[in-house]
């Protein structure tokens, strides 16, 4: 049997990246690069688990995890994605799904593989079905990124995506140990804009522990108390994936910290990477000294 802190499932994705000024990026990206990226460079043993056609393995050079920690299936699709951004902030944007990836199913995650917690690290609603969800629930707690609960795929519309609600919230937030939204995510679940508000509705609904991203800060509710760390990025060249490094962090951290310490962990990560584009790539050395320097 090989136990891992996390295995983070999810597709990679080739992204075409416009930002506000009209220059372009393409590179390789998705959820589960940038959180095992940030989990693994704070010493925790993750697994990477992923899905891509065969004609799609370069995309896997894009990890900073070493092969040991990587697993990647065959698939008949893999998962592309065209993101324009129109201003700096890269606050607004709009995102269209050009290809969508194989969908994730039970059998994908190895028997011999145990795990604390299973992260689902999804791009698009449909990665992961309920009954995925629940039947990995047995085997350890469970995180989830929400985006891939409410960013739906307008196939008959060239691909265009949108957020509508969860409708199967309450009744699968219930498996949830860990739930990660943004602000604008919290108040599309709840219809509230005081993110501080909505994170007390999703922990009523079920989710045992709520992470609410937000430009300024990142926020945790375990039902008892609310902890806040601000971020305090010097540029935002590499906005992309701030969720998925905040979360990760804050999950694996989470094993052994109590909400403060991970949070300011987690906060400190993101901001530290979000100086530069790309999955992190420094230690968690790195992210102690940028703690010393800008969070005391």
């Amino acid at each position: 049997m090989k136990h891992y802190s996390s295995v983070i499932i999810g597709h990679i994705t080739m992204d075409r990246n416009v930002d506000h000024l009209g220059n372009e990026i393409r590179s390789p990206g998705g959820a589960v690069i940038f959180s095992s990226a940030s989990a693994y460079a704070l010493g925790h043993n993750v697994l990477a688990l992923t899905k891509v056609a065969k004609k799609d393995q370069g995309r896997l050079e894009a990890f900073t995890v070493p092969s040991e920690n990587l697993l990647c299936l065959d698939c008949e699709s893999s998962s592309n994605m065209y993101n324009q951004y129109f201003t700096p902030d890269k606050e607004r944007r709009k995102c269209v799904c050009t290809s969508i990836g194989t969908p994730f199913i039970a059998s994908d995650i190895p028997d011999d593989v145990t795990a604390d917690i299973f992260h689902f690290a999804g791009l698009v609603y449909g990665d992961f079905p309920n009954e995925l969800i629940k039947e990995t629930s047995k085997r350890g707690k469970i995180a989830v990124d929400v985006q891939a609960c409410l960013r739906h795929v307008d196939e008959n519309e060239g691909g265009t995506m949108h957020f509508e609600d969860w409708a199967d919230k309450k009744e699968m937030l219930p498996y949830i140990d860990f739930l990660k939204t943004d602000a604008a995510e919290a108040e599309i679940l709840t219809g509230l804009e005081d993110r501080y508000e909505a994170a007390k509705v999703l922990y009523s609904w079920g989710a045992k522990e709520v992470v609410i991203t937000h430009n300024t800060e990142v926020i945790a509710y375990d039902g008892e108390k609310f902890c806040s760390c601000p971020i305090k990025a010097r540029n935002l060249s590499g906005r992309t994936g701030r969720g998925d490094t905040t979360f990760a962090a804050y999950i694996n951290e989470r094993l052994t910290h109590d909400m403060e310490h991970s949070l300011l962990y987690a906060t400190a990560t993101v901001s530290l990477k979000m100086e530069t584009p790309g999955p992190f790539r420094g230690t968690r050395e790195d992210v102690e000294k940028y703690i010393d320097e800008f969070y005391k």
